[in-house]
């Protein structure tokens, strides 16, 4: 049965990526820093797939999935990551990591001119360092998979510039740029960076307060167009929800065949 490693699981997109994975049968390790909401959602997947977790899924081999470990924790630490890569061998084994943790750096977002320089800081730690850390950590399993797989959440603000988006963007950029090259490097493994669109969520919402969401799809509705990468183990490269939702190949990026942008 496959194992999947989902960070920033405890609500938005990534609890609605878990949700498409367990309803495929995956066994789960979920990470995100509140331990309260992380232990809720992964009860609510555990009940959802019908399997209940114990202490024996941490040192058995692979079996029936379902299976769902909460690991709390900041993916900007080192240790916290270890107990992650430690909990999916628990599992028996990572094929599929998906980095969707994430900060903005400021909230409300403010421009580059009076951005805390700590919060910029703090969004490389978790978006960047966070994301390359927890891929190194988890490699040797990725690469002793069938088909190991890599999924880094990008943004439309890595591409584009837009007041006030500056910091987080420039995070999103250079994970982008990261994902490009380990797909380089790392032949054998599928490495996605996929920008899910503007979505209606909490960060979302901390990041610009004034603006109404009611338009904007929720992370349950852009979810199952993200995990098609999954399914059809599309090429590695640069792929956005809308393109993915449109069809057939529509969701890459002129530039990611070449696996950079």
């Amino acid at each position: 049965m496959s194992v999947a490693i989902v960070t920033g699981a405890s609500r938005g997109l990534g609890r609605a990526l878990a949700g498409e994975l367990a309803a495929r049968g995956w066994d789960l390790v979920l990470s995100a820093r509140g331990a309260a909401a992380l232990e809720e959602a992964a009860a609510a997947l555990e009940q959802g797939g019908g399997a209940a977790r114990s202490a024996s899924v941490r040192g058995g081999g692979r079996a029936t999935g379902g299976r769902v470990v909460p690991v709390a924790g900041d993916v900007s630490s080192g240790a916290h990551r270890a107990a992650l890569v430690a909990a999916a061998r628990g599992l028996g084994g990572l094929d599929l990591l998906v980095n969707n943790a994430g900060v903005l750096g400021a909230e409300p977002l403010v421009p580059l001119a009076v951005h805390s320089l700590d919060g910029l800081r703090e969004a490389f730690e978790v978006n960047v360092v966070g994301v390359l850390g927890l891929v190194q950590e988890g490699l040797p399993l990725l690469r002793a998979a069938e088909a190991g797989a890599v999924l880094n959440i990008s943004s439309d603000a890595a591409v584009v510039a837009y007041a006030t988006w500056g910091a987080y963007g420039a995070t999103k950029a250079a994970g982008d740029l990261l994902s490009g090259v380990l797909a380089v490097e790392e032949p054998g493994l599928r490495v996605w960076w996929a920008d899910p669109g503007s979505m209606r969520t909490r960060m979302m919402a901390a990041a610009e307060p004034g603006e109404d969401l009611a338009g904007l799809p929720t992370p349950e509705e852009v979810a199952p167009a993200l995990l098609r990468l999954v399914a059809e183990g599309l090429p590695s490269g640069r792929y956005t929800a809308e393109g993915l939702s449109a069809g057939p190949a529509a969701g890459t990026a002129p530039e990611a065949a070449g696996g950079g942008l």
